[in-house]
């Protein structure tokens, strides 16, 4: 019995400690997106990243030329030359699908650049959440845009405005028509980097072409 009069005693201050402590939430997504920093980087990203979809479509397309000629020579070949060329073709392949995987896989050359250019930003807005919420005595912020599954969201607790300020973007310029915190304006489709993999050119398989 003393047992559980000591739980009952310890739940009831363990409860009145959360109610005390301040919640907020803010949006990441919206405000990221409306500072400069965040879009340059943006910009870069894309630059790299249609850059090497160039360097892997000239890989591939160049594959699917060699393909053509040897179809059209093999009839000309010996036996010898034609295991040359299907040699010659199935390396290529491989060294384009290696090059892709290193460029647009996990942990690949695209994802360590996005972490690389992001990182300025991430840490400046990280800046201004940790001083937005030493200064509004808050305990705990969480993140409105990730996948933390919020079902309910009081605006008078978002404090994405603050965030904005601190940062240097004026919170009205982006409201449109005196919308709540609630309701974002709507943004502009940001362009992202191309897809990894599966956007790439696909080609057929060369067993299937030279048998």
């Amino acid at each position: 019995m003393k047992n559980i009069f000591i739980l009952l005693v310890l739940s009831i201050l363990c409860s009145s400690a959360l109610y005390a402590q301040k919640i907020g939430y803010t949006d990441m997504e919206f405000i990221t997106s409306k500072m400069p920093e965040y879009q340059a980087a943006q910009v870069e990203m894309k630059k790299f990243s249609d850059k090497w979809a160039k360097e892997i479509e000239d890989k591939f397309a160049e594959i699917d030329r060699m393909q053509r000629a040897y179809m059209a020579e093999e009839i000309l070949l010996t036996d010898d030359l034609k295991r040359k060329r299907q040699n010659e073709i199935k390396e290529k392949e491989l060294e384009a699908g290696a090059y892709n995987s290193k460029i647009f896989g996990m942990e690949g050359l695209m994802f360590q650049k996005k972490k690389e250019l992001m990182k300025p930003v991430l840490e400046k807005v990280q800046r201004a959440v940790t001083k937005v919420c030493s200064q509004r005595r808050l305990d705990f912020m969480f993140d409105k845009s990730s996948d933390v599954g919020m079902l309910y969201t009081n605006p008078k607790h978002d404090y994405s405005d603050y965030v904005m300020e601190e940062l240097g973007i004026d919170p009205k310029a982006n409201k449109a028509g005196g919308n709540d915190k609630s309701g974002k304006v709507e943004q502009p489709a940001q362009q992202q980097p191309a897809a990894p993999a599966q956007n790439s050119p696909k080609q057929k398989s060369t067993t299937s072409k030279l048998k």
